[in-house]
């Protein structure tokens, strides 16, 4: 019997399966007749309304042709979907969370981060998002695509219909931390203002005078959508985690309330980044 989850598993076990699908050009009409089922139920496991067994699973990826690790890390994908968690640490799992992660940015209506130590993602300039990765032990022939999946993200907050609404508290020594030089970082922080006067971002620093706060616990991001449960999303080098039950997402719904109360306001965080970068300038 299916379950009823929604959970971030499951949204993204479907949204493979539906790549799958439309890789190779069949409706669900078209799969749902050769599996005998109705429509309806693939549409509800593409969607993670419900979870498909393994079973079935098996059977759409033979119809479908594929075979080897794809199925393989497919097949695994349906496991502990309705747990109360998702954790990936192999690396086939942190593809699929990442996978998810950018899905989720996308069909998002709001976005919350706390972000003490790096620009966040959304808002990294490309010289900036090229330190990290080449100072971070990311293979060269593999830095060009991570780049530009890294700036594709922006596409979220930046695009004409609907963006996203973004809130995000970044701590000082994210701005004071210099990677790939000063011009890099100047570049960033110019950047980082030009993002602030969006009307759909909102950013907040929180300053090293403010005293403690839960974003010293580490990195944080709450996702919001209109058609799916919220999750917070957490990282670490060798790990991504999901959760998504009501109590955990409002212990992180209430940490961000923590962060930007001692952050400073939109107005005097610009303020406080434009300071940094003349001193930066100064510097030189």
């Amino acid at each position: 019997m299916t379950s009823n989850t929604r959970t971030p598993k499951a949204r993204a076990l479907g949204n493979a399966l539906r790549a799958a699908r439309q890789e190779k050009g069949l409706t669900l009409r078209n799969v749902a007749a050769q599996l005998g089922r109705d429509p309806g139920a693939l549409s509800r496991w593409e969607t993670g309304e419900r979870s498909p067994k393994p079973t079935d699973v098996a059977q759409i990826l033979t119809i479908l042709g594929i075979n080897g690790d794809h199925y393989e890390e497919i097949l695994a994908m349906t496991r502990g979907t309705t747990d109360s968690h998702w954790l990936a640490i192999s690396l086939p799992e942190q593809r699929q969370h990442l996978a998810a992660l950018l899905d989720f940015e996308r069909t998002a209506t709001a976005i919350t981060q706390a972000a003490p130590l790096l620009i966040p993602g959304l808002l990294q300039s490309t010289s900036y998002v090229r330190a990290i990765m080449t100072s971070g032990g990311v293979p060269p022939e593999e830095v060009e695509t991570r780049i530009a999946v890294r700036i594709g993200r922006r596409e979220a907050i930046t695009r004409n219909e609907d963006p996203v609404h973004f809130r995000v508290a970044i701590g000082e020594a994210a701005l004071r931390q210099v990677l790939g030089g000063p011009q890099v970082m100047l570049s960033q922080l110019d950047h980082l203002l030009q993002m602030a006067e969006l009307a759909n971002v909102e950013v907040y620093v929180v300053p090293f005078g403010s005293g403690w706060h839960p974003a010293l616990e580490g990195l944080f991001i709450l996702i919001e959508s209109n058609h799916a449960p919220p999750v917070v999303q957490l990282e670490t080098r060798r790990s991504g985690l999901f959760l998504h039950e009501p109590s955990d997402v409002e212990i992180y719904r209430d940490a961000a309330e923590g962060v930007f109360n001692a952050a400073l306001d939109p107005a005097e965080s610009r303020k406080h980044i434009a300071k940094i970068c003349k001193e930066m300038e100064a510097a030189r």
